[in-house]
């Protein structure tokens, strides 16, 4: 058996800054919801979902599927994609919690009045 080398954590950190990268876009996360149910979803029925144009989503979809978050099949004409592994809306739903919280926390600050005394 051949020598691998083994990755190191800036090749791992790598790995993750690109799984982020891909679901850092809003367009992209909106994909990734409409693809949330267990089926497959041609390119024309998320355009329609979605109201974007078609060069548009197919571009973000080759993306999340370069990253391997959804796979394609094609079927004639028509290529169909679904997700590839659930957990990455688990991902973007823990996002959103704690963006939820970070901004409570900071209407909570907002809406504090400062200490008497404080100008």
């Amino acid at each position: 058996m051949p020598n691998r080398p083994k990755p190191t954590t800036k090749d791992i950190h790598a790995l993750h800054a690109m799984m982020c990268q891909a679901i850092a876009d809003p367009i992209r996360i909106a994909v990734l919801y409409e693809l949330s149910d267990d089926g497959e979803h041609s390119v024309n029925e998320l355009v329609a979902a979605l109201n974007l144009p078609q060069a548009t989503v197919s571009r973000h979809l080759r993306t999340l599927r370069d990253r391997g978050l959804v796979t394609a099949r094609r079927d004639s004409t028509f290529v169909f994609y679904k997700l590839t592994d659930h957990r990455v809306l688990d991902a973007l739903d823990l996002i959103r919690s704690v963006q939820s919280d970070i901004l409570s926390h900071r209407h909570h600050i907002i809406q504090t009045p400062p200490p008497r005394g404080y100008e």
